[in-house]
């Protein structure tokens, strides 16, 4: 069929055309919308400026075909072959490409806005500022291509093949790269804020510069990666692979990386505000320094000399430990349960419930916190269900007092300004204390059962793996039981307003807070 034969019969109303030969033929800013030419051959055909709008293409050879400018929007073109095809500036909004091959196609600036090329071929394709936003690209090949500027808003790229594609300044920000592959690729200042990339391989890739603001980092590889100057505030890091990564002056703030792998990753002057250091892998990092400031602008600096960045970075959540000398009944547990979800509503410092370890003499609830300064304020509140709330408290304000009253320059302390932090934190729990305590249902419930009467013992475990027993009740563990669980001595006293309860010493305080991880 011939080039006028062909716009001959389409102007009569013939729209069906399929398996058509016209290779090398003109075609340039013909009108063909919604013509059938599936399996035609169309090879080096110059359709440029053509009206191709809801054409069904599909299977039909365009290799080498000339689309510059061409209208294919809401075109079917599903396994269809445009390798080498020029398709600069070319509307394929909203078209059909699945399995299709675009193999080193030109697409610069063209517009393929929620277009389905899912499991297409783009392989060394140019698309250098194209339009892709919410486009369907999964399991689509492109690697070694050309997107350098383009936009990915909301696309699709879960289980892509993108290895050592260019991807400089992009915007892939909402993008979905779950369990993607990017070795060696090209991120360079690209925009991947809110964007999951969770299981993503992203080995030897380039990430300087990147925006990563609240990006699903988890279980990504980012071995030997590039991450210079990148922002990961408030991402998701956990289990995330970051061995030999070089995170020079990045920025972590608030960044969540529990069980991260940072063996022999480069860290000097990372942002590390408010970002937990515990449950990570470290041996063999590289850092001097790190900023601690809210606003990373370098105003609080902590500087590492020899194995100080080890210490700094561990693997030890501080915790703190209330031990009851009784298991936990579901009457109990009920009220447990409540008491420290009202509790939670205005004390931030427990985000979590508590851990549970019951035996069937004792229950052990654990508390963890960020960092090491939180502990004694955190406890102050934590005990706050239980009768022997009065007396830790008691005693977590006698160690405050203590060291207040004490010649700090005697006292050798490694960080004496800590001291008026500790207590500031400390006053500010006493206050919380008093809102909570107007919360009555919760509480009051807890204060009429027999199991928060009990005994109990607080204890502190700090990121160096220090304790400090803040509160000891005399009689904690003094109930004998027989074989059958049941207690057959009790001690009446037990809870006599007139035991003295005392303090850890001075010196074990000082041991204690000597060997904390400064959060400065």
């Amino acid at each position: 069929m011939t080039v006028e034969e062909l716009l001959e019969q389409y102007a009569a109303g013939v729209m069906n055309f399929t398996g058509i030969n016209l290779s090398e033929a003109n075609l340039s800013g013909v009108k063909l919308s919604g013509v059938n030419l599936s399996s035609s051959d169309l090879s080096i055909v110059n359709l440029s400026g053509a009206n191709l709008q809801g054409a069904n293409l599909s299977k039909v050879k365009l290799n080498v075909a000339r689309l510059r400018g061409a209208n294919l929007e809401n075109a079917i073109l599903n396994n269809s072959s445009l390798n080498v095809a020029n398709l600069i500036r070319a509307n394929l909004s909203g078209a059909q490409l699945q399995g299709a091959s675009l193999v080193r196609a030109e697409l610069i600036r063209a517009d393929l806005s929620r277009a389905d090329l899912s499991e297409a071929n783009l392989k060394n394709a140019d698309l250098r500022e194209a339009t892709l936003r919410q486009t369907n690209l999964r399991h689509a090949n492109l690697s070694i291509a050309n997107l350098k500027g383009s936009s990915l808003v909301g696309a699709n790229l879960e289980m892509a093949n993108l290895n050592t594609t260019d991807l400089s300044r992009t915007d892939l920000s909402g993008v979905n790269m779950r369990d993607a592959e990017l070795k060696q690729a090209n991120l360079t200042h690209a925009n991947l804020s809110g964007a999951d990339l969770s299981g993503a391989n992203l080995r030897w890739a380039d990430l300087s510069g990147a925006n990563l603001r609240w990006a699903d980092l988890s279980g990504a590889k980012f071995s030997g990666a590039t991450l210079i100057g990148a922002d990961l505030s408030n991402a998701n890091l956990t289990n995330t692979s970051l061995v030999h990564a070089d995170l020079t002056q990045a920025t972590l703030i608030k960044a969540e990386w529990s069980g991260a792998d940072l063996t022999s990753a480069i860290l000097t002057g990372a942002k590390l505000y408010s970002t937990s250091r515990f449950g990570l892998k470290t041996e063999g990092i590289t850092c001097e320094w790190v900023d601690l400031s809210p606003k990373g602008d370098r105003s609080i600096i902590q500087k590492f000399i020899g194995e100080d960045a080890r210490d700094f970075f561990n693997e030890t959540a501080p915790t703190i430990r209330i031990i009851i000398d009784a298991p936990l009944e579901h009457e109990a547990h009920f009220a447990l349960a409540g008491s420290y979800y009202q509790i939670a509503q205005e004390y931030s410092g427990i985000k979590q419930p508590p851990s549970l370890e019951i035996s069937r003499r004792r229950t052990v609830l654990t508390f963890r916190v960020d960092n090491d300064q939180a502990l004694l304020p955190t406890a102050y509140i934590a005990i706050l269900p239980f009768q022997d709330a009065a007396n830790t408290q008691k005693n977590i304000y006698a160690i405050i007092e203590m060291l207040q009253q004490e010649d700090i320059s005697r006292l050798g302390l490694q960080a004496p300004d800590q001291i008026e932090k500790l207590s500031s934190l400390i006053q500010e729990a006493m206050t919380q204390t008093q809102t909570i305590k107007k919360m009555k249902r919760n509480l009051q419930l807890a204060a009429k059962l027999n199991f928060y009467k009990i005994p109990t013992q607080t204890i502190l475990t700090n990121s160096s793996a220090q304790t400090l027993v803040i509160y000891d009740h005399p009689h904690f563990g003094k109930r004998f039981i027989d074989a059958s669980g049941s207690e057959v001595t009790s001690f009446p006293s037990i809870l006599s307003k007139s035991t003295r309860f005392a303090p850890p010493t001075l010196g074990m305080v000082v041991d204690f807070i000597n060997s904390f991880h400064y959060l400065r």
